[in-house]
């Protein structure tokens, strides 16, 4: 083979490396075991999504990028295993729902100081998804550590849940205090 017809492929292989050696994340180049809780190089959150198995006999899990984008910078970045053991979560959710704060095993997991304050890309997710309820995830823990079994139905039914923060978790988790270690 000479110089010229090798060039090319040479090329190839080299933005190849350079693609991989700059650690971009492309939620739908990512295997569906590492899909659920990251974060693209767009800064947009990746997520797991189901379809019909094209043999119509199954379903099978894509890795889509979603419009959510992380107010914080966080791109390029695959949430790690002990996170999401510290968390509570798992990385086959097909859809996140708030409905899980309603269980007290996840919010105890997740207002733990192993997730608080080591996790921030799922505590920022949670964040959003608790201010959409209308309740500041500080406060949730806070309540959390006091009385575990009561925490999320207090603040839902009892209307003293804070409005929807303005702002992203960044600026706000500044302000409000972290739950004391259990």
């Amino acid at each position: 083979m000479s110089f010229s017809t090798q060039l090319p492929l040479l090329l190839f292989f080299s933005s190849l490396f350079i693609h991989i050696s700059l650690g971009e994340v492309v939620c739908e180049d990512l295997p569906t075991e590492a899909c659920a809780f990251s974060i693209a190089s767009s800064g947009k959150r990746c997520l797991l999504e189901t379809s019909r198995a094209e043999d119509g006999g199954g379903v099978e899990y894509q890795c889509r990028t979603s419009e959510v984008v992380v107010e914080r910078m966080m791109g390029d970045y695959i949430e790690t295993d002990e996170c999401v053991e510290a968390c509570g979560v798992d990385r086959k959710f097909v859809g996140i729902s708030s409905d899980a704060f309603l269980e007290p095993q996840f919010s105890d997991k997740l207002c733990s100081p192993p997730c608080y304050q080591k996790c921030p890309n799922i505590v920022d997710l949670y964040f959003n998804l608790a201010a959409g309820e209308g309740v500041l995830l500080p406060e949730l823990c806070e309540k959390q550590r006091m009385n575990p079994g009561r925490a999320m139905f207090e603040l839902l039914s009892s209307g003293a849940a804070a409005p929807a923060p303005l702002s992203g978790f960044s600026e706000d988790i500044k302000s409000a205090s972290a739950p004391a270690p259990l």
